[in-house]
């Protein structure tokens, strides 16, 4: 508990420091553009200055050099010069395509008048051009630097977080598989234990019927003790036959489940191949047909039908149940989610994980219309 508090108390001192030091970051960029905008306006004032003493000269008998180099030498901040009744009458360093097209120039200096506020100039008396200047590449860039430096800072975040949250997930998926393996180790004991006495009912003459049940229900025990030594393994795969495997646990679970559900199985009267973990696709098989089964509430029609093609086998598990809402058709796989109430939310997480990267097949909702019922669909491929 101590350990939990002090990694939360460290985290938010990192978040506090981080938003801090972008702080800084921000209010030190716009300081830095604050004083580069001033000194761009201190600059055309003297522009403005110059351009007036030339406009003034005797070309004669003034010395006008400096003035003249002044205007000559800027070649950064655009500049558009108006006449008192705001008629453009030149532009620098504006583009060429811009300056010298009168539509152009109009709708460009209808936006490019409100960057800043105009210098005028007195040029003859009573007679005044207006200098209107915007903001010069380096100032536009820095600008702009701000919201690259966000998005830079937003995009590391992302990042650590998706590291963070692939860690956990990695460290809780350890966790589950050690956990599932010692659950199978402890299963393991009493399955033993039982295996004997399965044999002291024989020897007892106990009917067979019983001791047949019961051993079948004790190979199940070892099929799913066997199943969670698997997790966390990767498993073998072997070339069986699909039917013959479905088949199986079909026959299994129909034997195990009230009359009021309706099984029924159907494919073709041949053996299709596919490489596949036997214990695994039984697991895939059982958690289809118990969420069939849920979604009936114990009450219905359950089918599975097994097709193939040139490239797919195609298991087909069909019930009569509530059905499932289309924006929900991929959030089912979700891990944790669930639509019960006691649920875990784990097993067609489960049985997507075992057909998509363990067998490398698909898993979907082939069809589902609620009230009356959901077609879930298996595609393996064949050997």
């Amino acid at each position: 508990m101590q350990f939990s508090e002090k990694r939360n108390v460290t985290r938010w001192i990192i978040i506090m420091i981080s938003f801090i030091i972008i702080s800084l970051i921000l209010w030190n960029t716009y300081t830095f553009f604050q004083i580069f905008k001033n000194e761009e306006h201190l600059k055309m004032q003297i522009w403005a200055t110059s351009l007036k003493t030339i406009n003034k000269a005797d070309l004669e008998n003034d010395d006008i050099e400096l003035p003249r180099q002044i205007v000559d030498k800027n070649t950064t901040i655009p500049i558009v010069l108006t006449d008192q009744a705001g008629n453009i009458m030149g532009m620098r360093n504006i583009d060429e395509k811009i300056a010298n097209d009168s539509i152009k120039a109009k709708a460009f200096f209808k936006n490019f008048k409100n960057e800043n506020e105009p210098i005028p100039i007195e040029y003859l008396p009573g007679e005044i051009q207006y200098i209107y200047y915007g903001n010069s590449s380096l100032l536009n860039n820095l600008k702009y630097y701000p919201i690259a430096l966000f998005l830079i800072l937003v995009l590391f975040g992302l990042l650590i977080f998706n590291f963070y949250r692939a860690s956990r997930m990695a460290t809780q998926n350890k966790l589950w598989a050690g956990m599932a393996k010692e659950t199978a180790h402890q299963i393991g004991t009493p399955l033993s234990s039982l295996l004997g006495w399965i044999e002291i009912m024989k020897a007892d003459n106990v009917d067979e019927t019983t001791v047949t049940e019961v051993e079948k229900d004790i190979f199940r025990l070892q099929t799913i003790a066997d199943r969670f030594s698997k997790i966390g393994s990767e498993p073998v795969l072997e070339e069986k036959d699909i039917i013959a495997e479905t088949e199986q646990s079909y026959d299994y679970l129909k034997s195990r489940f009230s009359n009021q559900i309706n099984f029924s199985f159907k494919a073709p009267d041949h053996a299709i191949m596919t490489s596949i973990n036997p214990i695994l696709h039984s697991w895939t098989i059982e958690n289809l047909v118990k969420n069939a089964i849920d979604a009936m509430k114990g009450r219905g029609n359950l089918s599975i039908v097994i097709e193939e093609d040139s490239r797919f086998v195609k298991i087909k598990v069909t019930d009569t149940g509530k059905g499932i809402p289309k924006k929900q058709f991929k959030r089912i796989f979700e891990p944790g989610f669930t639509t019960k109430k006691r649920g875990w939310g784990l097993g067609l997480s489960l049985t997507k994980r075992i057909v998509e990267e363990y067998h490398d097949g698909k898993i979907k909702v082939f069809s589902s219309e609620t009230g009356k019922g959901t077609c879930m669909l298996v595609s393996l491929r064949k050997v």
